[in-house]
């Protein structure tokens, strides 16, 4: 259980990282207030109804009354993932320093005694003690 919660949290933690660091856009074309075409990563179709000049050239402007518009959202990811040491003040750099090497030397194992009573044998009973506390077991 504890092996598949720790594959499980692996796994969570991958994907969040992906996720973060990637960025992408959207793209939205409204033609006056209804969506007409949403795009990711790419640009979105048109509707047809483009803004052109008008055929009179000697007014010469263009037509403003346009009622297409385009909308282009970009999530930037992040950039950096790799904190640097250089950013951190003394106290943090000691305390970093002194919590690494105290989680290190946690699991060291305890040094072996050897057993000075494993080749004695135990002493005789002169007496049944529970009989002589009167202790029985139901």
């Amino acid at each position: 259980m504890k092996k598949a919660f720790h594959n499980i949290i692996s796994i969570a933690m991958a994907f969040l990282v992906l996720f973060s660091t990637s960025s992408f856009t959207v793209d939205k074309h409204f033609c006056g207030s209804m969506l007409m075409d949403i795009a990711i990563f790419s640009e979105a179709e048109s509707c047809g109804m483009e803004m052109h000049e008008h055929s009179d050239t000697t007014e010469g402007f263009v037509d403003l009354d346009f009622c297409c518009e385009n909308q282009k959202i970009a999530i930037e990811g992040q950039d950096e993932l790799k904190a640097s040491y250089n950013s951190l003040n003394f106290d943090q750099q000691l305390f970093l320093a002194t919590f690494t090497y105290s989680y290190i030397h946690l699991f060291e194992g305890l040094p072996i005694e050897a057993a000075s009573y494993k080749d004695y044998t135990p002493p005789l009973l002169v007496t049944d003690i529970q009989v002589l506390d009167q202790v029985f077991l139901i």
